[in-house]
C-alpha cells in the first residue's frame, strides 16, 4: 500500500507524494549526496561533479526541453537517441514523459491545468512535489505522438533510469564510494537547478514580455541552467532555440547546439521571429 504525504494547497489530497520504489530513490540521492562530507576532499572528484553537472545540463536543456519539447532544431536519428541517453543520465526520468508534461505545461500556463505552477499551487508541489506524485508517473504518448513513433525512444522511456544507473556505476569504478556519493551531489544540483525553472522562475526575476503566464527572467537561474533562466523570454517564445534576446544574455545552451551544427550535428536551429523579439 503506498503511504501519501499532502503537499498541495488545503491538504489537497490529488496534491500528494506517494512512497514509492521512485521516491525512496530520489530519497536516497540526496542521503547520497551527504557522503561527501564523510569523504577526504578530492580535487578531481569536485571536478568530476562539475563536469557531470555541465554535460548533464546540457542534456537536460538541449534535449529534454529544447529538442524533445518543443522540437527547436532537429537531430538524426542516432544523434537523438544519444540525445536522449544524455538527457536521462541526469535521473530526470523518460524523454517521453519529461516532453509530455512539459508541453501540458505550455498549454496551461500558469493556469488550472499546469502540472507544476506556483500560482495554482504550493511552491514546494511546483518544486519537486509534482515529479514524486504517482499522478504524474506515467506517459501519454498522444501528446508526443511525434516522438513515440520512434521503438527506441519508447524502450528507453521504460527504462529511463538505465542511463543515470550507468554514470553512476562509472563514477563507482572509477573512485569508489567517494565517487559514487560525488555523482550523487551532481545529480541533486541537477534536479534543483532544473526544478528552479518550474517554480522561482515563475516567481522570481523580471519580465520583458508581457505573457499571460508569470514567467520571469532570472540571470542566477540562467547561469546555473545554461541559459534556461532566461524564462519570460522562452514563454513569449516557446518555438525558438535561442532563449536570449540582449547580446549579454549569456544562453550556453545555444552555443553547443550551434558548436553542434557546425560539426553537421544538429539543423535547422529555429530563430525568434521578429514578432517575439523586444
Amino acid at each position: 500500500m503506498e503511504a501519501r504525504l499532502p503537499l498541495g494547497q488545503d491538504g489537497d489530497p490529488v496534491r500528494s507524494v506517494a512512497v514509492t520504489p521512485a521516491s525512496l530513490v530520489f530519497l536516497a540521492i540526496h542521503l547520497g549526496a551527504l557522503g561527501t562530507l564523510l569523504a577526504t576532499f578530492q580535487s578531481r572528484l569536485a571536478w568530476m561533479a562539475l563536469l557531470l553537472y555541465g554535460v548533464r545540463m546540457f542534456g537536460v536543456t538541449a534535449g529534454y526541453h529544447r529538442y524533445f519539447s518543443h522540437r527547436a532544431y532537429r537531430l538524426g536519428r542516432t544523434a537523438q537517441w544519444l540525445m536522449a541517453c544524455l538527457a536521462q543520465s541526469s535521473g530526470q526520468k523518460g524523454a517521453l514523459w519529461w516532453a509530455a508534461h512539459h508541453r501540458d505545461h505550455h498549454r496551461h500556463a500558469d493556469g488550472p491545468g499546469d502540472v507544476h505552477s506556483p500560482v495554482q499551487d504550493s511552491f514546494w508541489w511546483s518544486h519537486a512535489g509534482w515529479v514524486l506524485s504517482s499522478r504524474h508517473d506515467g506517459t501519454d504518448l498522444a501528446k508526443v505522438a511525434d516522438l513515440a513513433r520512434f521503438p527506441e525512444l519508447r524502450w528507453l522511456n521504460r527504462h529511463h533510469w538505465v542511463p543515470a544507473l550507468v554514470t553512476a556505476l562509472l563514477a563507482a569504478a572509477w573512485a569508489g564510494w567517494p565517487g559514487l556519493a560525488w555523482w550523487c551531489l551532481s545529480t541533486v544540483a541537477l534536479y534543483h537547478a532544473t526544478f528552479c525553472i518550474n517554480s522561482l522562475a515563475h516567481v522570481w526575476g523580471t519580465r520583458r514580455f508581457a505573457t499571460p503566464d508569470r514567467s520571469r527572467n532570472n540571470a542566477l537561474l540562467a547561469l546555473l541552467t545554461l541559459g534556461e533562466g532566461w524564462h519570460n523570454n522562452h514563454h513569449a517564445c516557446p518555438s525558438a532555440c535561442s532563449h536570449r534576446c540582449r547580446w549579454w544574455e549569456l544562453d550556453l545552451t545555444q552555443a553547443g547546439l550551434q558548436a553542434l551544427r557546425i560539426l553537421g550535428i544538429a539543423r535547422n536551429l529555429r530563430p525568434r521571429p521578429l514578432e517575439a523579439r523586444p
